[in-house]
């Protein structure tokens, strides 16, 4: 099976209902991504005082042609008065999940973001159970760090999670 091309674009007004269905239906977001009902319209709030492309976090697209597969994001975490990295992360309609789009998707943004920005560093994380991620994170060169024990709270109970990294000076994938 061909992957499709996939591009990644800002978020228009029009992708708003695309996107805040990830944060107001359980199917749609996926059972790891699934933290319980939130303000779906704060990402429309959000739509219009930045468009998504902000300072501290911004938010982009996963488009293959004018068909919406899902969105990647990125927020700043402080490290010093000086530094700051990025976190990462991803979230796939249902119809294209375990299609090889979360790869391909991950792989732009972080081509992007070291293109794009000074940042040195670039981390993502996930849940100890998310075995496909991981694997897409490790395809794609991360190295993973450690566990994270107790990190998480999702549907009743405390979750472990993975955090990974790749470096601007390590091999791009």
């Amino acid at each position: 099976m061909e992957l499709p091309s996939l591009t990644l674009r800002p978020v228009r007004e029009d992708d708003l209902p695309f996107l805040e269905s990830f944060f107001a239906d359980p199917h749609i977001a996926g059972e790891i991504a699934w933290h319980g009902y939130d303000d779906p319209r704060r990402w429309s709030r959000r739509w219009h005082q930045d468009g998504l492309l902000g300072e501290d976090s911004s938010m982009l697209l996963v488009v293959s042609g004018d068909e919406r597969v899902g969105f990647v994001g990125w927020r700043k975490v402080p490290v010093t008065r000086i530094t700051h990295h990025y976190n990462f992360g991803i979230g796939l309609h249902p119809d294209h999940r375990g299609k090889g789009a979360g790869t391909q998707a991950q792989r732009l943004l972080i081509r992007y973001l070291f293109a794009y920005t000074q940042v040195h560093r670039l981390e993502a994380d996930t849940e100890m159970e998310n075995l496909a991620e991981q694997r897409v994170l490790e395809k794609l060169g991360l190295t993973r760090e450690g566990v994270m024990r107790g990190c998480s709270f999702r549907d009743g109970a405390w979750r472990d999670g993975v955090r990974y990294s790749i470096l601007r000076t390590d091999p791009q994938p």
